[in-house]
């Protein structure tokens, strides 16, 4: 049984091609003639020093017309030990559009004021889409986007996840907007707190 031919569909705000464009070869002229249009523009610009397109030799150069809440690379903030502020709620993986975040939590019962912290929180690169929204959702001011892109471009994606360490060590930040004290810190004054409690009763 032979198929019936295929019907394409025919919608209908489909253009039609006038003469000019079915001749071909006019239209690949004129757009020829608006590319190099552009490119001598942006030619005489670049050589009597106007801002026209401007060409970064990145990483030794940046450019320098950023937006200021420009979002790029991840950091996780500090503790006053040096341990990350994370508390491993795994908000900021849920709220993730991109799905591009892997978070392991880990316990700590002898720090009694930060107990919860992640064993491994990775990022994925090559499927982060920089929206911002695992850092609006951090309700400890634990993950932070700064404005510059360091190492990003690469040529196979398995190099393009970044790891706890990392995210800890490449532009540490410890100013943290609810500090924790420190593990010893902490436990000296749970134990401050419980001989308080105990000389009151």
């Amino acid at each position: 049984m032979s198929r019936p031919p295929h019907v394409r569909k025919v919608y209908w705000n489909e253009p039609e091609m006038g003469l000019w464009e079915k001749l071909y070869l006019p239209e690949i002229i004129r757009g020829l003639w608006i590319t190099g249009r552009i490119f001598t523009l942006n030619m005489a610009k670049w050589i009597t020093g106007q801002k026209g397109a401007l060409t970064t030799y990145y990483p030794e150069e940046t450019r320098a017309d950023y937006a200021a809440n420009n979002r790029g690379k991840h950091i996780l903030t500090q503790r006053p030990d040096g341990r990350p502020q994370c508390i491993a709620c795994n908000m900021c993986a849920t709220v993730c559009p991109a799905q591009c975040m892997e978070i392991d939590a880990a316990l700590d019962i002898e720090d009694v004021a930060h107990p919860k912290s992640p064993a491994r929180f990775d990022i994925d690169y090559s499927r982060c889409i920089f929206c911002g929204f695992c850092v609006e959702a951090c309700p400890e001011d634990a993950i932070r986007m700064v404005k510059v892109t360091p190492d990003f471009p690469g040529p196979d994606r398995s190099t393009m996840w970044i790891t706890l360490p990392e995210l800890l060590s490449w532009n540490p930040a410890a100013d943290v907007a609810k500090p924790y004290p420190g593990k010893d810190a902490g436990r000296a004054a749970a134990k401050a707190a419980a001989a308080g409690h105990g000389g009151h009763s």
